[in-house]
């Protein structure tokens, strides 16, 4: 057995606090009232992960890349029958892929059509003002009653796999997210993580709030609510 970094730091972290920042977000939208400045500030920290996460998907450590985790559907079949090369179960397989995949794009389209949601009562988002309303509609429609069971359902969905996964035998999926390690039979890459790879990623973690703290500046209610 070999030790492979298949996990960088940044992605570690990214994991854990997109996990902690969606479990924010599902309760505070479920309490209301004064919980909502929170689920605004969970909101934006998820908005603002999502940001790195694009752009570490092109320059993150190997096995942290999109290119490692887009399989065509032949590829997810071959996973399903047995028959995959040994590579495809060292990041995120074929079937893991679509269950990261599929939660990205939800949360992307939740946080994004929460910035255009109106609640026409406490809360309304910063792009509210500057999209026609039957955008603010269609985003406020989807917020409330669509995306936000999507993501329960999504997460509910991620952790069974986890559980039935390591019931059915095969190496615990949790604990390489923690140390960044895996004990592989084969020799396969690593992925760069080191000084230079964690000054980078924190660099478009910064770029990134900034980004988001633009957007969340561009009403000036926008974010906040009016309470």
């Amino acid at each position: 057995m070999q030790r492979v970094r298949v996990w960088d730091l940044p992605t570690r972290l990214f994991h854990w606090l997109l996990a902690l920042s969606v479990l924010g977000l599902l309760i505070t939208g479920q309490i209301g009232g004064n919980a909502m400045n929170w689920h605004i500030r969970f909101g934006q920290a998820v908005l603002a992960l999502l940001v790195w996460r694009m752009a570490w998907g092109l320059v993150g450590g190997h096995w942290s890349r999109f290119v490692r985790f887009l399989y065509g559907p032949s590829a997810v079949l071959a996973y399903l029958r047995g028959r995959s090369p040994a590579l495809h179960s060292v990041g995120h397989s074929p079937l893991g892929a679509l269950s990261v995949w599929a939660i990205l794009l939800v949360l992307a389209a939740q946080v994004g059509s929460g910035l255009m949601t109106d609640d026409e009562i406490a809360f309304f988002g910063p792009l509210v003002p500057l999209v026609a309303g039957e955008w603010v509609s269609t985003a406020t429609r989807w917020h409330k009653n669509i995306g936000q069971w999507l993501v329960l359902g999504l997460v509910a969905l991620h952790v069974t796999a986890l559980v039935v996964y390591r019931l059915r035998g095969h190496p615990p999926l949790v604990t390489p997210m923690l140390t960044g390690d895996k004990l592989l039979e084969a020799p396969a890459p690593a992925s760069r993580d080191d000084a230079v790879t964690r000054t980078l990623a924190l660099a478009l973690l910064i770029a990134a709030g900034l980004a988001v703290t633009w957007v969340f500046g561009l009403s000036a209610a926008g974010g906040s609510g009016v309470y």
